[in-house]
């Protein structure tokens, strides 16, 4: 998403302001606009730095490994018929959403970051059409990291009653919800005139800094899907721990003269008893849905926490800034926002290192090409 108050100069990512800007703080002209004698040259651009160089690699390499890696996730569900179903559904439209916010929205906020001043000079029309598809894609993005959470919390919590055939309504259910929910969020300045993206003035370009909408968006885009998420693992933590222990406490002791090893290996029953000593009955289906069930709470936690790092800096200001009239230097409104876009490229990573059917499709996707 876009963040506000971002027209001013952004040291090490943008160009500084014109000449007359840069009348009123010396240093900055000298170290940037002028020539070796400490005189600004009217009219002249000042040339980027190193510094600028290496961040706009960065970012571009940010953008492409983003739009990339999402559109791999894609092309290999659609391609792998086993993946025509849930959860692959809900990943599916996760990478949607983060191929979308790689295409549409972090390109054009890098042409925002490199413009002198972080004038906005691409009109006003653009100007609507980019700040919804950044609200749209960026919300989608994590209301879907919200419904991979609860898809794993109800398989965990539920296996009996969360059946494939509710698994798949519930699934449809929450894309649906997550696509009109970020809908409404990003149409609402226009559909209800709650504030104006542009300013012609200024040329500025950001998210409606009415604080009414700032507080809903906030909270329908951020606030609300962090509530779930985290009540969700908590849930899954004790869940799993609940279950975990009362296997641990499934013992029975036998007597000091009894030994007894039997290990069919199509059951894979295994029972032991030596001098006070114990006995555990453990099966197949039990040990691979044990193993299961911490992937899964594993990647839900990993992906939580990711996702709340990414995003927690950038929601915060949102918040916070109209409500108080306040602002951080742009710099940090930059750093802030980009971090929040990376959540696109760490949220595919996260969920297929801990599924290796998307290991094995990668594989048999690329070996198929030779």
């Amino acid at each position: 998403m876009e963040v506000s108050n971002l027209s001013g100069a952004t040291p090490g990512l943008a160009f500084p302001p014109g000449p007359e800007s840069c009348s009123d703080s010396p240093s900055s002209g000298r170290s940037m606009g002028s020539t070796p004698g400490g005189l600004i040259l009217p009219g002249r651009e000042p040339p980027f730095s190193a510094f600028t160089v290496l961040v706009v690699t960065l970012l571009v390499l940010l953008i492409a490994a983003t739009f990339l890696w999402n559109l791999l996730v894609l092309v290999t569900i659609l391609r792998v018929r086993a993946f025509h179903r849930v959860p692959h559904n809900l990943v599916a439209s996760t990478a949607v959403s983060d191929v979308l916010v790689a295409a549409l929205v972090m390109p054009l906020s890098l042409v925002s970051e490199l413009s002198a001043g972080r004038r906005w000079q691409l009109g006003r029309s653009l100007c609507h059409v980019w700040i919804s598809f950044d609200v749209l894609c960026c919300t989608a993005s994590i209301w879907n990291v919200a419904a991979i959470a609860l898809d794993r919390y109800w398989t965990i919590t539920r296996h009996l009653q969360y059946t494939l055939r509710t698994r798949s309504r519930a699934s449809a259910l929450m894309i649906a919800i997550t696509w009109a929910l970020s809908a409404l969020i990003a149409l609402a300045p226009l559909l209800f005139g709650w504030g104006e993206a542009y300013d012609a003035r200024l040329q500025r370009c950001q998210v409606s800094q009415e604080p009414s909408y700032a507080v809903f968006s906030t909270c329908g885009a951020f606030y609300l899907p962090l509530a779930v998420v985290l009540f969700v693992y908590w849930k899954i933590y004790k869940a799993a721990k609940f279950r975990f222990g009362r296997r641990r406490r499934a013992v029975v002791p036998l007597p000091a003269t009894t030994q007894a090893k039997e290990a069919p290996p199509e059951s894979e029953m295994v029972f032991t008893a030596r001098r006070q000593a114990t006995v555990t009955f453990q099966t197949s289906g039990d040990s691979w849905r044990e193993q299961k069930e911490k992937r899964a709470a594993m990647m839900v936690g990993i992906l939580i926490g990711v996702f709340v790092l990414c995003w927690i800096p950038f929601f915060l200001t949102e918040l916070i800034s109209p409500l108080c009239a306040c602002s951080l230097p742009p710099i940090w409104k930059s750093i802030f926002l980009w971090l929040g876009y990376s959540n696109s490229f760490f949220n595919p990573l996260i969920y297929t290192a801990f599924n290796k059917n998307y290991n094995n499709a990668f594989k048999s996707l690329f070996t198929k090409q030779r």
